[in-house]
């Protein structure tokens, strides 16, 4: 990475401002669009006209601008909002990326020697950010002692002072545009995205549930794929340095991963599908972030010690210790919805918060519908579409209506 920044913005009440401003122009700009769609006599939901989709396109680049804070905030609304944001905001936050440009070693240096104390200066830490995203960035080190090399995820200076100033400035942002309405559904949700974007930046409870599922995948293989978890280094552990080990590996979407047979793909994608299933009927453990960035694959070489395909996890900030009560109602919507009951994926879907119990028919037959299909791949094969199997008998994703 060539470019970097030099300092970190730190004070919270310019970049509020800006988004507060945003939110206020976005909210004037689609009142005006709302009266002219009346007068007009246009039917439908002005939240989903061509004028909304480009203030909310225009508020998410004005967020992109702020980055740190704020694209995590945007993209936890992106994947956790579609119950309670207007669908148009939803679509333009998903397309803010958490690519970002690493923070100069010169500013985060004294950050992490203050965090690590007497331990910096038993490592010796590469310069060079070998990854950055929207909260912290990693670096690989060498420990003076051994050799060996590990990686270093090091938080940006100053989160903790202004992550909550920036969810408020959000949340405001959200009441000024009118793309939100105040009560206490939506309070509680809110409160639960900051409970959220404090584990984020909890590294000490990172570090805790890396190590719980270090223990929970060992030994664990499906279709001849192992799991495996970067081994924490306590040592250098702190609340806002996370020190693992350094894991070789490819992207899922890297061409030697596409150039491999299809039994193997096919393996290796049974053993993702397969991981969503231990979390919520063996462990209790939820990665509610599982984008692609979150893994690596270890391929079959054994000049290399590798006898298998292995499946890395990383990333174990935005894991969910699921309640019993949370993972009772799950569980029984994915049975309903392999058995195509409706009237019991309903009342999961209730359990879940995912419907009120006052939901008109018509909400009810949409999502009932939707998740039907989300879960069809996971119906037996005597119960699907002789179009959707191959001439073995297995699902097709390519042939269904999912793709």
């Amino acid at each position: 990475m060539s470019k970097k920044r030099r300092t970190l913005k730190r004070s919270a009440i310019p970049r509020s401002l800006s988004v507060s401003l945003a939110g206020i122009r976005a909210g004037s700009a689609l009142a005006v669009d709302s009266a002219v769609q009346k007068v007009m006599g246009r039917g439908g939901d002005s939240d989903d006209s061509e004028f909304a989709r480009r203030e909310a396109r225009r508020f998410v680049h004005e967020l992109g601008k702020l980055k740190g804070t704020y694209i995590k905030i945007g993209q936890m609304l992106a994947l956790f909002g579609e119950q309670f944001l207007p669908p148009v905001l939803v679509e333009a936050l998903r397309d803010l990326t958490d690519a970002t440009e690493p923070l100069h070693w010169d500013a985060l240096e004294s950050f992490v020697r203050d965090s690590l104390g007497e331990r910096f200066d038993e490592l010796e830490i590469d310069p060079e950010a070998v990854a950055a995203a929207s909260l912290a960035q990693v670096h690989l080190a060498k420990v003076r002692a051994t050799g060996e090399w590990i990686c270093i995820k090091a938080q940006y200076p100053g989160l903790a002072e202004v992550i909550d100033a920036d969810f408020d400035a959000v949340v405001r942002m959200l009441l000024l545009a009118r793309w939100i309405k105040a009560g206490r559904e939506m309070d509680d949700w809110l409160e639960s995205m900051r409970v959220h974007l404090h584990h984020e930046i909890d590294y000490w409870r990172e570090a805790a549930l890396t190590q719980q599922m270090a223990e929970l995948v060992r030994g664990v293989e499906v279709a001849g794929v192992g799991y495996r978890v970067p081994e924490v280094h306590p040592h250098f552990c702190t609340g806002t340095v996370l020190a693992m080990e350094f894991v070789e590996g490819y992207s899922v979407t890297e061409p030697d991963v596409a150039a491999l047979s299809q039994e193997r793909r096919n393996a290796l994608g049974r053993a993702m599908l397969e991981l969503f299933f231990y979390e919520v009927y063996d462990w209790g453990l939820m990665q509610t972030d599982p984008n692609f960035g979150n893994y690596l694959l270890c391929l079959d070489d054994r000049r290399k010690k590798t006898a298998h395909d292995e499946l890395v996890l990383l990333d174990f900030g935005s894991v969910l210790e699921c309640s019993g009560d949370f993972l009772f109602h799950l569980r029984h919507t994915i049975d309903a919805g392999q058995q195509q009951d409706v009237p019991r994926l309903v009342d999961g879907l209730v359990g879940l918060g995912c419907l009120q119990e006052n939901a008109s028919a018509q909400a009810r037959e949409l999502f009932t519908d939707f998740c039907l299909n989300l879960l069809e791949p996971l119906r037996s094969p005597e119960q699907l579409p002789a179009q959707y199997l191959n001439e073995r008998g297995e699902y097709c994703w390519a042939k269904s209506r999912l793709m």
